[in-house]
């Protein structure tokens, strides 16, 4: 009858087109979706086609803007960095809405490096798409119980981040390489990873394929339960549907090891100088199976003591032009080179 005719006619190829259409614009449209890309990256170093990944952390635009200009093709927004900018130790002072603006601020310069490096820059840069570098955001504990974990993910999610963090200790959190750590039970812990999962599952179940942060679980429970316990939970993290795991603090080359190879799928290893971690080359760890290496302060720690040294000169009177950039470089670094241009293409 007519009505069986326009059904499948018009109705069902109009459906079949906007299907296609919404996959189009997930994947292509827009370019990759942030937590595909980064994906992908994580896969080619699995299949041994790239070197580890390697994370200078970020904690603002301007830390993600030189991430992103001097060439990493990824990088990790740092709870520690965050709470250090705004003033606090790494205790969880810091809010949620507090790492969002953090994390939009970061989404904004990696963009805005991104663009300059397409339109504006030397050499092949110049013609080449505009690619913005993933970022893991850190999730601390999610900010309250599993339900606080999945707006967390959302949150993220909606200001561009690639992935997140999320960890078993009891909140307030600390950093991990300082004393007075506790962590949640294995089960609590165990089902906050999966609420993080889930929600990395309904975000792509709204938005499309590939655009849930990925998660990656950490846990902290070497030093209060033991490495034993940290395996278990590792193990339990990827049966719970994590992406990427995390044992954090390990105190000896040989737990590096026996973790790398007892968990399965991406790792990550935390290079944060004088802590209790070994300091390693890149090849020396992706030789022991880690994915991903961060350094979580090394750029928030420089910035800090050259501030210092600076500091002290100002204060003795000396000159301070040896020390620092000049002011075309500072500008240009800022963004005011890609201002001024793109200002030119708007007057009128």
């Amino acid at each position: 009858d007519n009505k069986t005719m326009f059904r499948r006619k018009i109705i069902k190829p109009t459906l079949l087109l906007l299907g296609q259409l919404q996959t189009f614009t997930a994947t292509n449209a827009f370019g990759c979706p942030p937590p595909e890309r980064l994906r992908r990256l994580l896969q080619s170093v699995e299949r041994g086609e790239a070197s580890i990944l390697l994370l200078p952390c970020c904690y603002d635009g301007l830390s993600a803007r030189l991430v992103a200009l001097n060439g990493f093709d990824a990088t990790f927004m740092t709870g520690f960095g965050v709470s250090g900018v705004n003033g606090y130790p790494d205790t969880q002072l810091v809010s949620f809405n507090e790492m969002m603006s953090a994390a939009n601020s970061v989404a904004e310069g990696l963009a805005s490096a991104a663009l300059e490096k397409a339109k504006y820059g030397e050499g092949d840069a110049a013609s080449a798409e505009p690619v913005a570098i993933p970022c893991i955001a850190d999730g601390d504990t999610g900010y309250g119980n599993a339900i606080n974990v999945k707006r967390t993910v959302f949150g993220y999610a909606r200001a561009g981040m690639a992935g997140m963090m999320i960890e078993d200790q009891v909140a307030p959190k600390r950093c991990g390489h300082v004393a007075g750590k506790s962590v949640v039970s294995f089960a609590e812990a165990v089902q906050r990873v999966k609420a993080a999962c889930d929600a990395r599952d309904e975000y792509e179940a709204l938005f499309g394929k590939g655009t849930g942060p990925l998660i990656l679980a950490r846990t902290d429970s070497l030093v209060t339960d033991g490495f034993e316990d940290a395996i278990q939970r590792c193990l339990a993290f990827r049966e719970a549907g994590c992406d990427m795991t995390f044992l954090e603090a390990p105190q000896t080359i040989g737990q590096m090891e026996e973790y790398c190879k007892r968990v399965s799928g991406p790792k990550l290893a935390n290079m944060l100088e004088f802590g209790s971690t070994p300091i390693l080359p890149p090849a020396d760890l992706q030789k022991m199976g880690y994915t991903m290496a961060a350094y979580p302060l090394t750029l928030l720690s420089a910035s800090i003591k050259a501030m210092q040294e600076l500091l002290q000169l100002i204060k003795e009177g000396q000159p301070t032009f040896d020390k620092i950039l000049s002011f075309g470089e500072t500008k240009d670094i800022v963004g005011f080179t890609k201002y001024a241009k793109e200002e030119d293409r708007y007057k009128s």
